[in-house]
C-alpha cells in the first residue's frame, strides 16, 4: 500500500475548495480597487469617518494608502491570511487524528511498516497539499493585481517578499494543530478548532493594533508577517520571523515525540 498516495487522495477534494476560496477572495477584494482608486480624495474622506480603532483593527490607516496597489493588496491579503491559517490548522488537526476519529487506526498501524514511516508519509502528503495551496496563493495574487490595477504601478519585490512568508505562515498553524492532536487523548472535531485558533490569533493581533505595544503581537503570526509592514519595508522583520520559525521547530519536535509514544484509539 502506497501510504503517501493514499493520504494525499484525502486532500484532493478539500484542496480544490480551499484554493478556489483563496483565489476567489483575492479576486473579489481586488475587483474593488479600480473604483476606489479613481479618486483617492473620496477614499480618504470615507476613511476619516471611521473610528481610528476600527481602522487599526483591520490594518487600515497606516502609511500605505489604500489608493495604491500595494496598500489595497495589503488590506486584501490580511483577510486572505485568515483563510490560509484556517486551512493549515485544519490539515494539522486532521492529518494524524483521522484514523482515531474514524476508528481505522488498527488497520493502518497493523501494516508491516513503522509508525515513524507512516508519519513521514502523512507529513509529506499534507506538505504537498500546502505547497499546492501556496502556488494557488501566488497565482491568485498576481492575477488579481494584474487584472485590476489598471494603469497603477507597484514594486514587484515587496509583493514577492510577502508571498514568500506564506509557507512559514502555513507551517505555524499546521504545526499547532499537529501538536494539539498529538498531545490530546481524543480529538472529536477538526474544523471548529482550526477556525477557532486562526480567528483568535487574528483578533489578538487586532487587539494589539488598538491598544499598542508589542507583547501581544509576539504571540501571533499575523503580526510576524503583517502585510502592511512587509509591503512597505520590502522584507521580513527577522526577529518576528525567527519567533514563528522557532515555534514551528519546537511544536514539530514535541508533536513527533508525543505521537510516536501515544496509544492509538482503534476500532471498537
Amino acid at each position: 500500500m502506497n501510504i503517501f498516495a493514499f493520504e494525499f487522495r484525502k486532500y484532493v477534494g478539500s484542496l480544490a475548495v480551499w484554493i478556489g476560496s483563496i483565489v476567489g477572495l483575492l479576486m473579489m477584494f481586488m475587483a474593488f480597487y479600480p473604483v476606489l482608486a479613481k479618486d483617492a480624495a473620496i477614499l480618504d474622506l470615507f476613511l476619516e469617518h471611521y473610528p481610528e480603532e476600527l481602522l487599526k483593527a483591520f490594518g487600515m490607516g497606516g502609511e500605505l494608502s489604500l489608493a495604491s496597489v500595494a496598500g489595497f493588496f495589503a488590506f486584501s491579503f490580511a483577510f486572505t491570511q485568515l483563510v490560509i491559517a484556517a486551512q493549515s490548522a485544519y490539515y494539522g488537526f486532521h492529518f494524524v487524528s483521522v484514523e482515531e476519529r474514524e476508528r481505522t487506526a488498527d488497520f493502518l498501524y497493523a501494516k508491516p511498516i513503522s509508525r515513524a514511516s507512516i508519519l513521514a508519509a502523512k507529513y509529506a502528503a499534507a506538505g504537498l497539499a500546502l505547497f499546492l495551496t501556496n502556488i494557488g496563493v501566488w497565482a491568485g495574487s498576481f492575477l488579481a493585481i494584474s487584472w485590476f490595477r489598471g494603469d497603477a504601478t507597484y514594486e514587484l519585490w515587496p509583493v514577492i517578499s510577502l508571498l514568500l512568508t506564506v509557507p512559514v505562515f502555513q507551517l505555524f498553524f499546521f504545526s499547532f494543530g499537529f501538536l494539539v492532536t498529538a498531545v490530546s487523548k481524543k480529538t472529536t472535531g477538526v474544523i471548529g478548532p482550526a477556525v477557532g485558533v486562526s480567528f483568535v490569533l487574528y483578533m489578538l493581533n487586532a487587539l494589539r493594533r488598538i491598544i499598542g505595544g508589542e507583547l501581544l503581537g509576539l504571540l501571533s503570526p499575523y503580526y510576524h508577517f503583517d502585510p502592511n509592514v512587509i509591503l512597505q519595508a520590502g522584507q521580513w522583520e527577522p526577529f518576528h520571523a525567527g519567533i514563528s520559525i522557532g515555534a514551528i521547530v519546537v511544536a514539530n519536535v514535541l508533536a513527533v515525540r508525543f505521537y510516536l509514544k501515544r496509544d492509538m484509539s482503534t476500532a471498537i
